[in-house]
């Protein structure tokens, strides 16, 4: 019978009486310690003793149990061999089933860690991605908040901006408002003050009244007068127009004058005597007026066909031309 694979046999020449009859025990096929020690194997695999045991039987089977005399010292060496192809020749030696079993528990360990590291894998992987959904959704929404942010400062700054230009608005009309204003009341002022002029004279002289047109001169002949001729000049104007001083002077007569009606008597400096007649009333009747002083009122009293001023001119009891007169002093009548 040959050997096993793996177990190598030496022939050593027999010594007579060496041995006695030789049969495996327990200690003579104990296994070797160290370096060809035979690991235990899992899933059944076969002990070293067992190898060790089936290579001594196989030496010996050829011719029976042999014994010191009768066969020679034989010397049996196992060298190393690695644990798995030793575990795998001991389990074909005993039919393969060890082997697979072995194999197959290995393999579905492996595969067993092999998904368990994938589901840790597939874990860590969904908690890094997790991880990362809520940091971006986190930058998202402080990028959103900023953004409202920004956009609440820019709409009240707009609101503010607004604002203001609506005061400077408001302050730029009202300006504007007020400029017109003094400028309407400067322009009044000045034509206040140029009708003023216009009604005083060079040398504060005064034309008697305004908004007037001249119906009858000095001189005119009618039946309308009881002297045959008018001895004055006619302002027809609407009663209640002033009648004004037409050069300083004192008021020396002021009462009713019959067909004069109302008048009043202005003496000058030069002692020429000024008369108005007709007056619906009467505002200064005494004392010192100056030209351009309101001193009455146009009227329609005494004998007279409508509302007028009748003006006359006397120096010296005798009576002048009123426009003649009011020309001689620089007044455009």
């Amino acid at each position: 019978m040959p050997a096993p694979e793996g177990i190598e046999i030496q022939e050593q020449p027999p010594t007579a009486g060496a041995w006695g009859e030789w049969n495996p025990t327990e200690d003579s096929v104990r296994p070797v310690r160290g370096k060809h020690r035979v690991a235990k194997q899992r899933g059944g695999l076969a002990r070293s003793s067992t190898v060790l045991g089936v290579g001594v039987i196989a030496a010996v089977g050829a011719g029976g149990i042999a014994t010191a005399q009768d066969r020679p010292q034989v010397a049996i060496s196992l060298p190393a061999l690695p644990d798995m192809l030793t575990g795998n020749k001991a389990q074909q030696e005993d039919g393969g089933s060890g082997s697979a079993a072995a194999a197959g528990e290995r393999t579905g360990i492996i595969a067993q860690q092999s998904a368990q590291g994938a589901d840790a894998g597939e874990v860590l992987r969904n908690r890094i991605l997790q991880q990362a959904e809520s940091q971006q959704d986190a930058a998202e929404a402080k990028a959103r908040a900023e953004a409202e942010q920004a956009a609440q400062q820019a709409a009240a700054q707009e609101a503010k901006q607004k604002l203001e230009e609506a005061r400077q608005a408001a302050e730029e009309a009202e300006a504007k408002a007020k400029e017109e204003a003094e400028a309407k009341a400067a322009e009044a002022a000045a034509a206040k003050a140029e009708q003023e002029r216009l009604a005083k004279p060079t040398g504060s002289y005064s034309l008697p009244t305004s908004a007037y047109t001249l119906t009858s001169h000095y001189g005119d002949s009618g039946s309308m007068w009881s002297s045959g001729h008018h001895t004055g000049l006619d302002f027809a104007a609407p009663t209640g127009t002033p009648a004004k001083a037409v050069a300083d002077g004192k008021i020396t007569s002021a009462g009713w004058s019959g067909a004069y009606g109302y008048r009043i008597v202005l003496e000058l400096p030069d002692g020429t005597e000024i008369w108005y007649c007709h007056l619906s009333s009467m505002s200064v009747t005494s004392g010192t007026v100056g030209a351009g002083e309101t001193i009455g009122r146009v009227g329609a009293t005494g004998n007279v066909t409508g509302p007028h001023l009748h003006l006359e001119v006397r120096k010296g009891g005798s009576t002048q031309d009123p426009l003649a007169w009011l020309n001689s002093k620089g007044l455009n009548v």
